[in-house]
């Protein structure tokens, strides 16, 4: 993902864990863009507000959470490049990471994630 200003690292919590450092896409082209043009998914990608994302022009396959507005995971999708993921309308919140990471993170709809700042 190129580097951009507008793209603010923080840490993905669950449970008392770090699942991963992440950045949260902070203005509107970077929330647009997503991870459009990424052949490597180095780090998730947290995007708010946001209740649907699609995946034209992605390089590889994705993994998608939707969190409302406490943070409680509403809806998960694995989703294949070239493809339109479903609104979900209670969403407030999207984390785009690599295929995979569902799975790694052993994240299931139910569970709480907290978007964690990380202090500079």
């Amino acid at each position: 993902m190129a580097t951009s200003h507008s793209l603010t690292p923080i840490w993905l919590v669950s449970h008392g864990t770090v699942l991963a450092s992440a950045v949260l896409a902070t203005s509107r082209r970077d929330r647009r863009r997503g991870l459009s043009g990424v052949r490597v998914i180095e780090h998730p990608l947290v995007i708010q507000p946001c209740s649907w994302v699609h995946s034209f022009g992605m390089k590889t396959a994705i993994d998608v959470v939707h969190l409302n507005a406490q943070g409680v995971v509403i809806a998960t999708s694995h989703m294949k490049p070239w493809r339109v993921g479903p609104i979900i309308r209670q969403a407030t919140l999207v984390i785009e990471s690599a295929a995979g990471s569902l799975e790694r993170w052993n994240i299931h709809v139910g569970d709480e994630i907290e978007v964690r700042h990380v202090e500079q």
